[in-house]
């Protein structure tokens, strides 16, 4: 009959653990992704009632990441070795930036409000564009930390260029509109704000498959990356 040593128990215990929180942070993801997709359903139906529910429920999100930060807290405390530490190190990370992409979907749905005091915009069909290549960003971003895939943590990281440029058109597409009648300005601010807001999650994306590769590769460099978004030197001709 075998032994189970007392050291044994603690190393599952340890590693059971740490799988719970990992898959804690991955449910706290996409929690913040289905906020925003709903945010973008929300913009697209000028339902006001849904986008203040989904200002409310940016709560449950800031509290999954103050209870898995004090968790993941604890279980630094047990003496991990290195290994372990990039694993705490992302898990504190990783739900610092859903926190984050869910309070930029609450901005989007809130500012959605505004919005409808003004008559419908047809470039409210580009940022729902932008907004589902946000969320796809996220939830590939998450697979990769769940799966602890680190070449799509990379294909994550790199795609963040396309995200870059889609906003960059739809940012031109409204300083264009804006210039073409004075009446335009107040709505197109808001989908200004709202599609900035979008970008910001792309960038959040990104770094959470940039832990990812951390997790994998220590302090490794990361190869270098393209970044396209081009609105800091838009100019008008």
């Amino acid at each position: 009959m075998s032994t189970v040593q007392p050291h044994e128990h603690i190393v599952k215990s340890y590693d059971e653990e740490q799988r719970r929180l990992a898959d804690e942070v991955v449910r706290m993801g996409l929690t913040a992704v289905a906020q925003l997709e709903a945010a973008l359903d929300v913009v697209e139906r000028r339902d006001d009632n849904a986008a203040r529910r989904i200002v409310a429920n940016d709560e449950s999100i800031d509290e999954a990441e103050r209870r898995i930060s004090h968790d993941v807290m604890l279980l630094a405390l047990r003496g991990p070795m290195a290994r372990d530490l990039r694993e705490i190190l992302a898990a504190l990370r990783i739900p610092a930036d859903i926190e984050r992409i869910g309070d930029y979907a609450a901005n989007v749905a809130k500012r959605s409000i505004a919005l409808n005091a003004a008559p419908p915009l047809p470039h409210v069909a580009g940022l729902r564009a932008l907004g589902l290549l946000a969320a796809g960003q996220v939830r590939q971003a998450l697979r990769a930390y769940r799966e602890g895939d680190d070449e799509l943590a990379l294909q994550v990281r790199d795609n963040d260029a396309r995200l870059d440029q889609q906003y960059t058109a739809l940012f031109r597409e409204l300083l264009t509109y804006m210039m073409e009648d004075p009446r335009n300005i107040t709505p197109c601010t808001h989908l200004l704000f709202m599609a900035k807001n979008l970008e910001r999650i792309g960038d959040h994306a990104t770094n959470i498959a940039e832990n990812v590769w951390f997790l994998h590769h220590g302090e490794q460099p990361l190869p270098p990356r393209d970044k396209r978004d081009d609105t800091s030197t838009t100019g008008t001709t």
